[in-house]
């Protein structure tokens, strides 16, 4: 089972209108369970890289099934060095994404970018219990 557009469409509103809520400019993406990019958006005045980093955020969260806060530590161990490397720099071990779940299945991730860190967490978060 994996996310649908719908699914990513409520995500993505509900993370927009946090981030509204909370002042702040973002870029948010919704992959599904693979890591395949699913939708996203830019907010206006926000970095151009930031639609990139939200991404692999999202990427790493769906294939680990965990936020990407858990990887932060692991983010210099050799081995997710190399993963990093080995998937073409696509996944980001930076906070601010966190894995959709229908039960205990990870049915994508949501990625956020442009805020702090724990902004963009917690933007991400309410995206993902908007599911």
């Amino acid at each position: 089972m994996s996310i649908t557009l719908t699914e990513a469409d409520t995500a993505l509103a509900a993370a927009k209108a946090e981030a509204r809520r909370m002042g702040v400019g973002i870029s948010a993406t919704v992959v599904d369970s693979r890591g395949d990019f699913v939708a996203g958006f830019r907010m206006d005045g926000v970095g151009w890289f930031t639609s990139d980093v939200c991404r692999g955020k999202a990427y790493a969260s769906a294939n680990f099934g965990v936020p990407t806060t858990d990887l932060m530590e692991l983010a210099s161990n050799p081995v997710f060095t190399s993963l990093v490397q080995m998937h073409g720099g696509r996944m980001v071990l930076g906070k601010g994404a966190v894995p959709i779940k229908k039960g205990d299945q990870v049915i994508g991730a949501i990625g956020v970018s442009g805020a702090t860190a724990q902004e963009d967490e917690d933007i991400a978060t309410v995206g993902a219990r908007a599911i």
